[in-house]
């Protein structure tokens, strides 16, 4: 791949990378959305968020709110395997959302976008969602990182939000300079709801934690390998790996 272009939004600057079947946006060095023509999974973070948002044990998800959109790569996976959910995403860069409109086909998988900040939406949204994921990142000078953790007023304003059944999720970092905040989400899933599972990918510091009342174990996601159209993508399905927290 090569540089395409470098954009400074008013939060962060993102290099886009590209090639004729492939983009990536990197942020602070990381790779922050990617998108290929043929196939939808990464063996990164992404596929573990979808593989979350699939363990909730009522079934697959009607609707689905994603905080923090970046360049839609999770939602593209989301959309593919499960094409009837209804999914609104939060994101704050609105120079981010223009770029994956223009390189990443975001228009093509019919969300409803909400600019703003997710964690002030949260907390005077009237709305119920079956699922919920916080992917949301701020870049700093060196490396990305996660802006808050839960304070009781945003875990209250979490749980309203949650439909009955519903499921919570969250990608953290695992890496060396990530290991208090993601300990500070592994204990408020933990005192927070009955049921806490995660999944993690083979090829990146990440892992994505679920919480609910009711969650699938691993052999739910088994019989989905087979509705991505690409060898790879099935390769890379079976490589996450999913336990209980």
């Amino acid at each position: 791949m090569k540089r395409l272009t470098t954009e400074t939004t008013d939060f962060q600057r993102i290099e886009v990378w590209g090639s004729g079947q492939e983009v990536d946006f990197r942020v602070a060095g990381a790779t922050h959305a990617t998108w290929h023509r043929d196939r939808f999974l990464t063996g990164m973070a992404w596929d573990a968020i979808t593989a979350g948002v699939l363990l909730r044990g009522a079934g697959p998800a009607e609707s689905l709110l994603m905080m923090g959109l970046g360049g839609g790569t999770a939602l593209r996976q989301l959309r593919h395997i499960l094409p009837k959910v209804k999914i609104t995403a939060l994101e704050l860069d609105q120079g981010m959302i223009a770029l994956a409109r223009k390189f990443m086909h975001l228009d093509e998988l019919d969300i409803e976008i909400i600019p703003g900040d997710a964690y002030a939406w949260m907390l005077r949204n009237k709305r119920r969602f079956d699922v919920i994921v916080d992917d949301v990142y701020g870049s700093g000078e060196l490396d990305v990182s996660r802006p808050t953790v839960y304070t009781p007023e945003l875990a209250a304003a979490l749980q309203r939000s949650l439909a009955p059944k519903g499921i919570f999720a969250a990608n953290l970092l695992t890496g060396p300079g990530h290991r208090k905040m993601q300990s500070a989400f592994r204990q408020f899933f933990r005192a927070t709801f009955p049921v806490v599972r995660h999944v993690v990918p083979k090829h990146s510091w990440n892992e994505t934690v679920v919480g609910g009342t009711d969650l699938a174990s691993a052999s739910r996601l088994r019989p989905y390998e087979y509705l991505w159209p690409h060898a790879k993508d099935q390769s890379l399905w079976r490589e996450l790996r999913c336990g209980s927290l």
